[in-house]
Parts: structure tokens; C-alpha cells; sequence
């Protein structure tokens, strides 16, 4: 029987040189390539296992037996690989059966994942990574169990623990890449805030918790260090189900005041000690739920503790190009990164922050309630503040705050600060006073402590580098030593193809300008600003909503705005498209980058809902890039559309480097499709819309083994769709299957309603057409290589020819598997 087949071409992931390996005489070929295993296909693979067939992939035969594992050499060759995928497969196929289907391909995907699994033993998690090796007595007395202990240390020896911290972030990150330099400027804060609060009872909430690595080590999770941001190993980010001491989940930004003030709400209703503090970056807090989030924190009291971390580093990067300040005002009023009078400011924030200095202040607030008439007693309040404030700032301009904690007193916070961010004794010291005060109750309303750090503290590479090492790839402190054979640059990433093909729109139009929300290295907008500058550009900080309304306004005054958002964080701004921007059908253009599966930044960051949450707005026209030639005309094409807002998504990743680039781009018909391959048969078609094109063409030629000729169609165009096309395909074909990088809802329920509307599954005087949509399943795809995800998502070639197989069959075509095996063996 078909069902359950593992189609041809299915590229199982595994560390060992090509081999084809007969698993048994009613599957298919394995194809294996020798391609390095994740962990992430390691642990879906043991997972999809029972106790007979993880005891074969451990080299034991007792059932369930995990105590004497073997290397992955000796398990391979001690089994060999045919009984160990033949014994894998079968379970997993049994599995199976036993599973509820779902809206995508999951039988190739659970079978891939356990022969995948069939060489877990070859990867190991490692023990260090690529910087000099060092001792860390005191981070090893720790014993990996939490942070009990860090409230026993002296200061000294919590000083001495950050630099062991510090060494191990680096050392694990040489090995696994990902953010570095902000988790790198908070390893001291993260240090005397577990030392000084009792967490995990205690919460720490990390505001986009990209800088959360060092808090990972110190909260149990260090001997998983070297796994951050692999598939099966810990998140780059906060997460809940990870450990306790994630007592709430990050990726996005700007969400740590409004999740600390819960917390701590929750906590005053159920009658509960503790405390709840919110570390805050300066770039974030250009979004304005902090400003929300406060303004609630202050109008109820509530004893929340807001950190911001204050380096400087605004956008990423922060300086570029011949931009030389952050962004926005905020960052001026903060004070920028400047660490003038810091150590006065310490003093003085130790004093404020003392009991004494709090009972004198009760005084006088009392003295003035019973000596002075109403009209004076606030004349007196302002008085305390602007003293505070002025002694701060005097005496040390540009290190103070000056009128800068006013904004946060008059939102009724006391303002601490600004203090050394990377001086432990300090740190200790001033947060120990406000747990203190909030604990007797000297202080009755929140408190923010601004803190001044180096992002990239400690690492003098970091501190050198433009973006202060924000995110590095592996092995990023080693040389390079020239042995990598010379040969063609790699394929530019997609990001930047489409960037200069709107650099030659606006050297066309000067009526294009771009927006961007602190990315202009993410999202190309970077390379605009360098041919265009500030006067064409637009950088307005970690603020979605305002860059979509923004770009409403500029649309509305007569000017070309392209609005550059990941699609994972164009979510933040829905209610401006549909408010500001479609209802009045201003001509928007979104630039929707990283749509789709994103890797190792796992399931906050995917790009998966965009097509389900355009599709439904009115007026909204909708295309997606198959490839870098396409991308260049799409780019080309929404410029042209002056009557409605625009949205073209691609993913992430390089170009594939062997299409002939167009020397002019060329105006792409709305709603007009194109045949990318013709089938000779009328049996199945594969209709394809974005980045999967190329595997549907891959699945097409595996299919021919079969000897199954399909027709694979681009859409191009989600909304509006080319219903003629689709018609087309319906009345020529007995199978329909679409293909999408995208959640339920999305372009697959847009074909659906055309194939329902145009009577084509009636089965009315014809054989109903058999339809079938594949998308991203109902649950998140963790953090993982891309290739992988797209694997766990079963939208890989070999699932979409199961999809097809499966649709044939309910279709009454044979396939001649005889034939097909000759095919294959040859």
C-alpha cells in the first residue's frame, strides 16, 4: 500500500556518508546524506520512540535500558544501519497509526524523525567551547542547582562569580551562536539580582530576554549551556516550560513591565509575599506598552521594580552608516551611554535608597501634611523631587538625571539613579535597600532604577565592535586561518535583494521613503538609508504600531512609504493596518521579511500567521516571492500600486544563486499566477505560493518515479488570487494540492473558497476534484536548523509527494511501485 510509504528524495539527516539502506520490503529507499544531526533531530526522533527501538539506538537490549549507552561508532557498527532504521520505521509507523491526522503530510515527517533518531548517539552535547579554558571554583560550587547559594556569597565573591559567568556565556556562544553582547553588559545585574531576591519565588521578568544566557547559567541550566538556540537544547530566549526561574516568556519586545506588574498584583490578591521586578532595555522602552504599563503601575501603587538597562544601544545597530546618535529623544533624556559622575551617582543612590534617608523623607512628608495648608503640601512634594534631581545633576552634567527622573516621579515611580550597571557592590547594595523598603513599607509605589552598562562588558572585542557583538555566529573569536578553499561568494541573503531593488525604485521615484522599527540591519532598510540618508529614511524606534500609522500619515500626505517589519512583529502593529491603513485604503507598502520558519530563533520569531491575518482585510493585495528574480519584480510591482496597500512577504535565508538576475524589473499582473511546470497526465497538481516552490518542483520529479507526471503553479498573488488559474487546475486534474509557509487560514482556505464557490468539489456531472492544503500544524515549531523545522512542519519535498501519493490514491489512481523501484535502483 501506499499510505505509509517513505516517498524517494526524503533527505533523512544523519552523520554518515551517502548509503541507501533497504528498511523493509514494504518501505521505500533511505536516502542519507552526510550532513551534520541537530540535537533538535535527535530528541523529536527518541521521542516518536518505544522502549524496543530507543534500547537499538542506545547500543542495549533491555528495554527502556538507558545506563549503558554507547558511542555512536560503536552503536552503528555494531548494529549497522538497516536493522536500526528498518526497527526505528516500524515503530514509528505503528505510532502513527495511532495518531489523529491533521491539515499537513505527517507520516513522512514522524519516520524521517525516527530515523533520524536512529543516530542520536552521535551527537553529544559539548563540553566547552573555542575560548582558553578556566577555572570557575565558585560558579562549580553551585552545583548546577540554582541560585540558594548566591545568597550566601560575600560581594567579593559575587564579583568574582560574574567574571566566571561572563567567561562561560562567551565560551558557550563560541560554540552556538546567537546574542551576545547584551547578555555579555547585564552579567553583573543578573548576578546581585538573584543574589538579593528569592528567586524563583521572586520574579524576574527580561524584557525580549535576548540577554537572558547568563541568567540561564546560574539558574540550572549550565550543564545545557552549550545547547542554546539547538534544536532539542535550550531557547535563546526566556521561556516558562524551560525552568522556573523563566517566570515569564520573551522574544518580543517591551512586554516586562506589564508582565512584572501582574505578577506582582497577583501576588498582593492572593495574599502572597514576594517581590516582582522588570528589567527593561533602552530600546525597548521606545515602545509604548511600557509607557502604558507604567502609567498603570504608578496609578496603583504598585511595589514593582523597573530596571532599565541603559547602554545606549538603541536600534540594531545603533550606529551605522553616518548615524551617529541613537534614535528617538528618549535616548537624550535618558543621557545616552555616558558613565560621567557614576561613581558620585552610586554614592547617592545608596543614600536615597537608605532606611535613614526614607524615614527623614516619611518625616517631612508627614511635618508638611500637619504643618502646612493642602495648597503647599504639593508645592512641598515637588520640592523633594527637584532636590533630588538637582543634586544629581549639578555637579556632574551629563551623568544625572536632571528632570530626567521627573518623567518617571510624575508617573508616580521613585526614580533611582542612574548607577554603574556593571558594579556589583553597588548593584547589591541599592537593591537590597528597595526589597527592604518595599518589604517594611517605607516605599508605597514603584520604583525605577536606571542603570548605566556596556553592552559587550568585559569582552574587548565587544566593546570595539560597531554593534557591540550583538549576535555572532559560531566560533566568531577565532581567526581565520585561510584554509577554507577559495571559490565564488556565497548567494546574498534575500534581505538584501530586496533592498537594492527598492534603492533603484527610489532612485526613480523620489517620492519613496523607508520605515523601519530599530532594525535597519534586519530588514535591509540600512543599505536605503546609506544611498538616501536620514532625509528619506525613517528609524522610529521599537514602536510597530506608530512605523504602521506613521506610514499611513506619510502615504496620506502624498509620499511612497514602504513599511519594512518582520512578519513576527507586524503582528504588533494589526490594528493600525486594518484601522489606519486599509479601511482608508491608503497605499502602504509592507516589506513582510523573515515569513515563514526562522531557525534557531525558534517559535517567537516565526513568520507563520501573516498570510491568515492579511488575507482577511479588505483591499489588501498580497504577493509572495518564490525566489530572488521574483522578489525583484514584486519589489518593482508594489511601487506601481498607488490604490491599495501592499504586503509582499519572503523568507529568510540567501537567494539561490543560479537564476539570471533581470536587468529591469518587470511590472507583475495583480492576481495573475504562472505555470512553473506542466504535468502530462491531468493527474495532480501542486499550486504553490512563496518559498516552497522549489520543493514542490522537487517533489514533481520524485513523483516521476512513479510515474506520476504533476503540475506545479506559483500563485504569486494570495490576494487577489488568479481564480482562472485555479479553475484551470481544478477542471485538468483529478488532485489539487496547495502549499504554504503559513498557520491555517491563509492562502490554502483562500483557494478553497474558489474551488467551493466555482462548484469544483460539488461532483456534480464530474468526479469531485480531490483537494488537499498543506500548511504549518496546529502547534509551534520549536527553534531548530531551518532545514529541520521545515522537516518537524512536514512541508519538505518527500511530504508533499506523500500528500500527493495519499490524495492519488483516494483519487482511484494506481501507482505501479514495480516500476517506480526499477526507477529508483537505477
Amino acid at each position: 500500500r501506499i499510505r505509509g510509504c517513505i516517498p524517494t528524495g526524503c533527505l533523512i539527516q544523519a552523520g554518515f556518508p551517502t548509503r541507501r539502506a533497504a528498511a523493509a520490503s514494504s518501505m521505500t529507499t533511505f536516502l542519507v546524506p552526510s550532513t551534520p544531526l541537530s540535537l533538535g533531530s535527535v530528541a523529536a526522533g527518541t521521542a516518536l520512540l518505544d522502549g524496543p527501538a530507543q534500547g537499538l539506538l542506545r547500543g542495549t537490549s533491555a528495554v527502556g535500558d538507558t545506563s549503558s549507552a554507547r558511542p555512536a561508532g560503536a552503536t552503528a557498527a555494531a548494529l549497522g544501519l538497516v536493522p536500526v532504521f528498518a526497527a526505528a520505521a516500524i515503530v514509528a509507523r505503528r505510532r502513527y497509526r495511532q495518531r489523529p491526522s491533521a491539515g499537513h503530510a505527517s507520516r513522512p515527517r514522524v519516520v524521517t524523525a525516527a530515523a533520524t533518531a536512529a543516530t542520536a548517539a552521535a551527537t553529544q552535547i559539548p563540553k566547552n567551547g573555542y575560548f582558553p579554558v578556566r577555572k570557575t571554583p565558585i560558579l562549580d560550587s553551585m552545583n548546577n542547582e540554582g541560585t540558594q547559594a548566591m545568597r550566601r556569597m560575600t560581594v567579593p565573591q559575587l564579583t568574582e562569580l560574574a567574571d566566571e559567568v561572563r567567561w562561560q556565556v562567551l565560551d558557550a556562544v563560541s560554540v552556538t551562536g546567537g546574542h551576545l553582547g547584551a547578555g555579555l553588559g547585564v552579567v553583573e545585574l543578573t548576578v546581585a539580582l538573584h543574589a538579593v531576591y528569592d528567586t524563583p519565588r521572586d520574579e524576574i521578568c527580561w524584557d525580549v530576554a535576548h540577554q537572558c544566557q547568563p541568567h540561564k547559567v546560574l539558574t540550572g541550566r549550565r550543564d545545557r549551556i552549550y545547547t542554546l538556540r539547538q534544536g532539542g537544547g535550550l531557547s535563546g530566549f526566556a521561556k516558562r516550560k524551560e525552568s522556573e526561574y523563566d517566570a515569564f516568556g520573551a522574544g518580543h519586545s517591551t512586554t516586562s513591565i506589564s508582565a512584572a506588574v501582574g505578577f506582582q498584583e497577583a501576588r498582593v490578591r492572593l495574599g502572597k509575599k514576594g517581590h516582582s521586578v522588570a528589567v527593561i532595555g533602552d530600546g525597548a522602552i521606545t515602545g509604548g506598552m511600557a509607557w502604558e504599563a507604567m502609567n498603570h503601575a504608578g496609578g496603583i501603587g504598585s511595589k514593582v521594580v523597573v530596571v532599565l538597562n541603559d547602554n545606549g544601544q538603541v536600534s540594531l545597530p545603533t550606529f551605522y552608516n553616518k548615524v551617529t546618535t541613537p534614535v528617538g529623544a528618549l535616548s537624550g533624556t535618558l543621557g545616552n551611554a555616558s558613565s560621567r559622575g557614576l561613581g558620585i551617582q552610586d554614592s547617592i543612590a545608596k543614600v536615597e535608597t537608605s532606611e535613614s534617608f526614607q524615614r527623614g523623607r516619611e518625616f517631612l512628608k508627614t511635618a508638611s501634611k500637619t504643618l502646612l495648608p493642602p495648597n503647599l503640601q504639593s508645592a512641598a512634594a515637588k520640592l523633594d523631587e527637584y532636590t533630588r534631581d538637582f543634586v544629581k545633576t549639578v555637579p556632574f552634567t551629563g551623568s544625572g538625571s536632571g528632570g530626567k527622573g521627573e518623567l518617571f516621579e510624575q508617573l508616580g515611580f521613585y526614580y533611582v539613579g542612574p548607577i554603574d550597571g556593571n558594579n556589583v557592590e553597588t548593584l547589591v547594595e541599592v537593591l537590597s535597600n528597595i526589597k527592604k523598603q518595599h518589604e517594611d513599607g517605607s516605599l508605597q509605589k514603584p520604583v525605577f532604577l536606571h542603570i548605566k552598562t556596556k553592552k559587550g562588558n568585559g569582552y574587548e572585542p565587544a566593546q570595539r565592535a560597531s554593534d557591540k557583538l550583538h549576535a555572532v555566529k559560531p566560533k566568531f573569536n577565532l581567526p581565520k586561518d585561510g584554509s577554507t578553499a577559495s571559490g565564488p561568494p556565497p548567494p546574498p541573503p534575500l534581505t538584501k535583494v530586496m533592498a537594492d531593488a527598492l534603492v533603484k525604485e527610489a532612485e526613480a521615484d523620489d517620492k519613496i521613503v523607508a520605515i523601519t522599527a530599530a532594525m535597519p540591519g534586519g530588514t535591509g532598510i540600512g543599505i536605503f538609508e546609506k544611498r538616501f540618508g536620514p532625509e528619506r529614511t525613517f528609524d522610529v524606534g521599537i514602536a510597530e504600531q506608530h512605523a504602521v500609522t506613521f506610514a499611513a500619515g506619510l502615504a496620506a500626505g502624498g509620499l511612497k512609504p514602504f513599511c519594512a517589519i518582520y512578519s513576527t512583529f507586524l503582528q504588533r502593529g494589526y490594528d493600525q493596518l486594518v484601522h489606519d491603513v486599509a479601511l482608508q485604503k491608503l497605499p502602504v507598502r509592507f516589506l513582510i521579511d523573515r515569513a515563514g520558519l526562522v531557525g534557531e530563533d525558534g517559535p517567537t520569531h516565526g513568520g507563520t500567521f501573516d498570510l491568515s491575518f492579511l488575507s482577511c482585510i479588505p483591499d489588501m493585495l498580497i504577493c509572495a516571492s518564490a525566489d530572488e528574480v521574483e522578489l525583484v519584480h514584486m519589489v518593482h510591482t508594489i511601487a506601481k500600486i498607488d490604490d491599495h496597500p501592499t504586503a509582499l512577504r519572503f523568507p529568510r535565508g540567501n537567494a539561490f544563486g543560479d537564476l539570471e538576475m533581470p536587468s529591469e524589473p518587470r511590472f507583475l499582473e495583480p492576481g495573475k499566477g504562472r505555470i512553473s511546470r506542466e504535468g502530462r497526465d491531468g493527474t495532480v497538481a501542486i499550486l504553490s505560493v512563496g518559498g516552497r516552490l522549489r520543493e514542490c518542483l522537487k517533489a514533481a520529479e520524485q513523483l516521476e518515479s512513479y510515474g506520476i507526471s504533476a503540475t506545479v503553479a506559483d500563485a504569486r498573488w494570495v490576494k487577489p488570487l488568479d481564480e482562472k488559474m485555479v479553475s484551470w487546475l481544478a477542471k485538468d486534474h483529478k488532485a489539487l494540492i496547495t502549499v504554504e509557509e503559513n498557520s491555517i487560514g491563509g492562502f490554502g482556505s483562500m483557494v478553497q473558497n474558489s474551488l467551493l464557490e466555482g462548484g469544483h468539489l460539488d461532483g456534480v456531472g464530474r468526479t469531485p476534484l480531490i483537494f488537499r492544503s498543506m500548511f504549518f500544524p496546529d502547534r509551534w515549531i520549536e527553534h531548530n536548523q531551518p532545514e529541520l523545522q521545515y522537516d518537524d512542519a512536514a512541508l519538505n519535498a518527500c511530504h508533499i509527494v506523500a500528500k500527493c501519493l495519499d490524495a492519488l490514491e483516494r483519487a482511484g489512481v494506481k501507482v505501479d511501485k514495480s516500476v517506480a523501484r526499477a526507477i529508483q535502483g537505477a
